[in-house]
């Protein structure tokens, strides 16, 4: 593309202005430069947010672009690891997630949800991501091609249509690359063990924990790409190749993550090595189990009773910190000219990507109420005494227990993941008229996925493998004939002896399999109208679009019913679809042009309508206006109306238990609430100051999908301006305000727990389901419902700020830049009308907020010589946040500084080298407690979770 000699100076500053890291290589900026001195063809442009073909490449909406060469000087092989650095996105699933995770890169703008952020390719929709994650996975991103990522936040749903009420990511692909470009990269982390505060627990809990110096959690990629013209120049194509491997690593890794933290100790889990029981008495006339004699032990090494103390598993070291990962990716970009009026293009993207999450062992989890006989051959004689005396019970009457026994004999579990996406795109577009242009295509992406779920308790072998007798010779076996023919083995858990043959017995893998599919139809088309306000004719868009989405997801008849321990609840199968068909349009309307203090002011306005096959019929639109002063000065505003139905899985998910990370204010023998505000919860008297902390710090709810459900709309203003106001100085400031209504969504467990106690309102209270010993995490009747519903709304609002000064020094250039974003308002009211269920989040981190600090910013400043080498120090600040419930949780999170340093050196015309070290003071992620953290004891994707991050990456270019 040829850009005229004060466009392209402008499309570069802006770049620079808005780019979220600062290691470009300015060889490269000053060679396209030096090209644009020579180039003064004009060609008008398209930006992210509009399909107004364009002279002006500023949108009326703050754009954050980052091109390619920032990527690769940024340290980071993932994408998603990359993005999360920029100030307006929030971490979502990542590479650091190993429990609970689904196997896929997502991103999160001004942290508003996955599902709210539209993720495009080339202006065109992604398809969603996986059998656990319906959002977009952008491991399906070809990096050797990438050219540039535009972020747009606010919303742009008239353009793109639903799911982009926060925003949208648009991967601009280079599909008229020419040569070949091969690259290969390297990176790994490393770090000192030296944490005191981390080391002093758990030496308190005798744990063990990595000493001195690790690098490790190495990750590999390999990226080809080439591309050229053919038949005389009438068509072009462009392909690639990647691969990308990353390494293991565990929490053991790391002493601050060898045990999960605590209000000031190391956890571990009840289910324990040596198992723990709650023992009850049973009416042996009706059977019925007396939840009021419940007696709570640990067992000794020697089978022995005592009253529940100490007796922990500490489960975290086994856990991954970086999940191993393999991914190989691979597709072409193909244009050809059919006539002077026709260009056919085609894309084509595939992607296979293996990642496995490892956790702790399996157990039973308290999971379920066994009976046995007093006579079983399981109890020794003193045990019988114990626990049958204690109820008065002999020979052959039943007492009942649950029990907390944790499968080391087995092994750690494991989610093996499988990801295959395609996406194919075909279409034509070309020119009507002069004036008028059109573009049809077809789009169509599906991912299929399979989750292989391993090394989980099997719930129907436990009871089979407890009921045991003797056989002729005197010996155990399992009492069910035909469970003895599937090779049932007696689980001898009161007597310290567990075997890996029974641990095989008493295991299953699950399986789950997924597709999801996307298509898309759209045509528009684009010119000028015959009415003109100023100097240039109105320009307009019409078109319309048509789109499918579809999901499927297959559990076997493990995860359907269930049966598997550890996995929280039955993973039901689930088939649902729906389609919208759309109209939409655009204008471009030049209001005043060429005169003093208005050299440009135009108008933009846009209306979609929509008609949903599940919510009806919604219409969206927008209106900006931009108003250019002068060559110096520009202001920007627009007001966006966006709306979101749905997706499938929130309509039609099964409704199932789950587990909620949090704290049960009503647990312990000290609890945080008055007996008055647990009684609101459904504890009695009795209970109270009796019921058992979760020592997982994981507590039972209800979620699933509601066919019921309405869409959520989000209405965006912003207002700011673009500034050069000397020589070589340019600063964006914007203004925006979000307000998203009727969200989709369930009511925070942590927040419907609190608000019960502290209000007694029904409203809060109808959603709390205590179990028989008054426990929220003991069974499977124990649980909090939050399953979906339209909710209330939340509103944010904040000042974004960018800032790039480049100045001569020596023979070379210095430059400084800024991008950063200071947030006023993140205030969420779960409930309409419900005060009680409000929460504001800014510069808080709580059950209900993730860490947001009023400010972040990263700043660079980088020296480029003049000659074949550049080196750049890049700061990262993320402010300070507090805790309002210090009293149970972790305290305040002081500021947080991060040093990056980058070299580049140019080795050869076709040859370069990028190498650096990220966070290299070496500074540990905040210690975080089980209810505010996700991973390791912190916040991975917002702070640096392993320590120093080394890497180089050498790529050749003919």
């Amino acid at each position: 593309m040829t850009i005229s000699r004060n466009i392209r100076r402008s499309l570069i500053s802006t770049t620079a202005l808005c780019a979220s890291t600062f290691f470009l290589p300015l060889y490269a900026a000053a060679e396209d430069a030096a090209t644009a001195e020579d180039e003064n063809v004009f060609e008008e442009v398209v930006v992210t947010g509009s399909r107004i073909i364009r002279k002006d490449i500023e949108s009326v909406s703050p754009i954050t672009v980052t091109n390619a060469e920032e990527i690769k000087f940024s340290g980071h092989m993932r994408i998603e690891d990359m993005l999360n650095g920029l100030p307006q996105l929030e971490a979502a699933e990542h590479a650091y997630e190993g429990n609970g995770t689904s196997g896929v890169a997502t991103l999160d703008l001004r942290g508003l949800g996955s599902n709210r952020t539209l993720v495009l390719v080339n202006g065109r929709r992604m398809q969603p991501g996986g059998v656990k994650s319906y959002s977009v996975d952008i491991n399906q991103i070809p990096s050797s091609l990438l050219k540039r990522v535009e972020v747009l936040t606010g919303g742009a749903s008239t353009t793109y249509g639903a799911d982009a009420v926060a925003g949208v990511v648009n991967f601009i692909i280079d599909d008229t690359f020419e040569g070949v470009k091969v690259s290969a990269g390297v990176g790994a982390y490393q770090h000192n063990n030296n944490n005191s505060y981390m080391q002093g627990l758990l030496d308190d809990a005798g744990y063990d924990y990595p000493k001195g110096s690790a690098l490790d959690g190495a990750s590999y990629n390999f990226d080809v790409a080439m591309g050229g013209s053919f038949a005389d120049g009438r068509g072009h194509v462009s392909m690639y190749a990647n691969y990308r491997q990353t390494n293991e690593l565990h929490m053991d890794s790391r002493d601050y993550s060898s045990c999960a933290l605590l209000t000031n100790s190391c956890g571990g889990s009840a289910n324990a090595v040596i198992p723990n029981f709650d023992f009850w008495n049973v009416d042996q006339g009706t059977g019925e189990i007396d939840f009021t004699t419940e007696r709570w032990v640990q067992m000794d090494a020697n089978g022995g009773f005592s009253a529940f103390d100490d007796n922990y598993y500490n489960y975290a070291p086994v856990n991954h910190w970086q999940r191993p990962d393999k991914r190989f990716a691979g597709g072409g970009f193909l244009t050809y000219e059919l006539s002077d009026n026709a260009k056919a293009y085609m894309e084509v993207m595939m992607a296979r990507d293996t990642t496995t999450g490892q956790y702790a062992p399996s157990g039973t989890f308290f999971n379920d109420n066994y009976k046995m006989k007093c006579s079983s051959p399981l109890l020794s004689a003193a045990q019988v005494a114990d626990i049958c005396g204690t109820f008065g019970l002999s020979g052959d009457d039943e007492f009942a227990f649950d029990v907390g026994k944790r499968n080391v004999e087995g092994g750690p579990r494991q989610n093996q993941f499988t990801h295959n996406s395609l996406r194919f795109v075909v279409g034509v577009k070309g020119d009507i008229t002069d004036n008028w242009r059109y573009d049809t295509s077809l789009t169509y992406g599906a991912t299929s996925s399979e989750d292989t779920y391993v090394n989980d308790f099997f719930a129907p072998n436990i009871q089979a493998a407890l009921d045991v007798n003797l056989d002729a010779d005197g010996n155990m076996q399992c009492a069910n004939e035909v469970a003895r023919k599937d090779g049932c083995v007696p689980y001898t858990l009161f007597s310290n002896d567990v075997t890996a043959e029974q641990a095989n017995y008493l295991t299953a893998t699950g399986i789950l399999s997924g597709l999801t599919e996307e298509t898309v139809f759209n045509g528009f088309v684009s010119g000028d109208l015959p009415l003109t306000l100023a100097d240039d004719p109105v320009q307009a868009v019409f078109g319309l679009e048509y789109r499918k989405e579809h999901y499927r997801r297959t559990s076997d008849n493990l995860f359907e019913n269930g049966q598997l321990l550890g996995n929280g609840g039955a993973v039901r199968s689930v088939d649902g679809s729906y389609d919208v068909k759309e109209l939409f349009s655009e204008l471009y309307v030049p209001l005043v042009q060429n005169k003093e203090f208005i050299q440009d002011l135009v108008l933009e306005l846009g209306l979609r309508v929509s008609d949903y096959s599940t919510t009806g019929t919604v219409a969206t639109y927008k209106a900006g206006l931009n108003w250019q002063v002068n060559d110096s000065v520009k202001f920007r505003g627009s007001y966006n109306r966006a709306s979101r139905a749905p997706n499938v899985v929130e309509l039609y998910s099964p409704q199932r238990l789950a587990l909620w990370d949090g704290t049960d204010p009503c647990a312990g023998a000290t609890p945080i609430f008055t007996a008055a505000q647990c009684a609101n919860t459904g504890v009695s008297a009795a209970q109270y100051g009796n019921i058992s902390v979760s020592s997982a710090g994981q507590y039972n709810e209800f979620i699933g999908g509601n066919p019921d459900l309405d869409k959520e709309t989000g209405d965006t203003f912003t207002v700011g301006f673009v500034a050069t106001p000397v020589e070589g100085l340019t600063l964006n400031v914007d203004y925006w305000n979000i307000k998203i209504s009727g969200l989709i969504g369930g009511i925070s467990s942590q927040l419907a727990l609190d608000k019960c106690g502290e209000t007694g309102s029904a409203v809060f209270c109808d959603l709390v389901n205590r179990g028989p010993s008054g426990s929220l995490w003991r069974g499977t009747t124990a649980a909090i419902t939050s399953t979906n519903q339209n909710l209330g709304y939340t509103k944010q609002s904040g000042i974004d700020f960018a800032g790039d000064y480049v100045m001569e020094m020596g023979e070379g250039s210095l430059n400084f830049k800024l991008l950063g974003s200071y947030l006023i308002d993140k205030f969420t009211q779960s409930l309409p009308g419900e005060a009680d269920s409000e929460y504001d989040c800014v510069g808080r981190i709580n059950g209900n907020c993730y860490p947001t600090p009023k400010w972040r910013h990263t700043a660079s400043v980088i020296y480029n010589s003049g000659d074949f080498w550049q080196v750049g120090l890049k700061w990262r600040y993320f402010g300070k946040v507090t805790n309002p419930d210090s009293e149970r949780d972790n305290k305040d999170i002081s500021a947080y500084s991060y040093l990056d340093l980058s070299a580049g050196f140019k080795l050869s015309d076709n040859v370069d080298l990028a190498m650096g070290i990220n966070n290299i003071l070496d500074r540990d992620p905040p210690m975080l407690n089980s209810t505010n953290s996700t991973t390791g004891n912190t916040k991975p994707g917002t702070y640096d979770p392993l320590g120093r991050r080394l890497f180089a990456t050498i790529t050749a270019q003919f």
